[in-house]
């Protein structure tokens, strides 16, 4: 499932970042003040109008349904796809976000619908059977993510406590980056699957290493552009990173151990000095609420690193 996450990725990787993801309620004012319905939102996919505060929500986005549940509107969720595996109270359901089927979402009989990407025919099915759907592409930077609570709160009645979290983030991120920047640069391999597949600077990951000042050794070998190029083991030993994030502990049973046996790996600085860091992959690939977390992981090893060299 992993190599289909990271094929997906390497094939939707232009997201149109420009698009508006705020909205505004039919007479004007901003959606979502006092809980108001209806409710029109400006979202990717088009004007979407929520009539009625929706109690039967399915969520076909692991990222959005932790979102919903972080913003409180998890009561009103009956159903989510197949890879939503967090928070553990969500109903977790055998829905496919890659191969999604119209009669089966349409049976849990939502008044909404959250998705990310669409690879069929989801949102023509919905909008013929008058379903809303959301659609909430992959986040390229911090303010889509800020954007998508918002839009969530203002879609769901929530708009205040959506906008509290997004606060609570914004002050940890602040933090984490005051007291977690290292003094001196230190590179880094992001690793997606064990085919060393990794993801530069220009993707969302990738700025959040950027704000604890980290060079990434991928940049320099994305010759397509595509922010997702595939290194070879040479490349990454020669590049002698100081730090490995591992993201593919989970799909792909890589640890410290097996980065270690790699052919050459163990002359590497990461793995000499202790820097090889097995990641949660679902924290490290979803763009919601648990960034915080992941910035967190990455400062304290930044931090640990950067004592052991000095």
């Amino acid at each position: 499932m992993r190599r289909a996450l990271v094929s997906l990725l390497l094939a939707l990787v232009v997201v149109a970042a420009g698009c508006s993801q705020g909205g505004s309620s039919d007479d004007g004012a901003p959606a979502g003040q006092g809980a108001g319905f209806p409710v029109t939102l400006d979202t990717p996919g088009g004007k979407v109008t929520i009539d009625r505060q929706p109690t039967r929500i399915v969520s076909m986005s692991p990222t959005a349904t932790e979102m919903l549940f972080a913003i409180g509107a998890g009561g009103q969720v009956v159903a989510v796809d197949s890879n939503s595996n967090y928070p553990k109270e969500a109903p977790k359901t055998d829905l496919s976000a890659y191969q999604p089927n119209i009669e089966a979402v349409a049976g849990y009989k939502p008044d909404l619908v959250v998705y990310s990407d669409d690879p069929g025919e989801l949102a023509a099915g919905l909008a013929k059977l008058s379903i809303p759907a959301l659609r909430q592409p992959a986040a390229t930077s911090l303010d889509d993510t800020y954007a998508q609570l918002d839009q969530l709160g203002r879609a769901t009645g929530h708009a205040a406590e959506a906008g509290r979290v997004a606060a609570t983030m914004r002050a940890e991120i602040d933090k984490i980056r005051a007291a977690g920047r290292p003094e001196g640069q230190l590179t880094y391999y992001h690793e997606l699957d064990k085919n060393l597949y990794s993801a530069t600077s220009k993707t969302f990951i990738g700025q959040l290493y950027s704000l604890l000042g980290m060079e990434n050794i991928a940049d320099a070998a994305d010759k397509q552009a595509s922010g997702y190029p595939q290194l070879s083991a040479e490349y990454v030993i020669k590049a002698d990173p100081d730090l490995i994030f591992l993201a593919d502990t989970k799909c792909c049973g890589q640890s410290a151990k097996t980065v270690a046996a790699r052919d050459g790996w163990d002359q590497i600085t990461a793995v000499k000095e202790g820097g090889v860091v097995e990641l949660d992959d679902d924290v490290a690939s979803r763009w919601g609420p648990r960034v915080v977390e992941f910035l967190k992981t990455v400062a304290a090893k930044a931090q640990t690193m950067e004592a052991v060299g000095s």
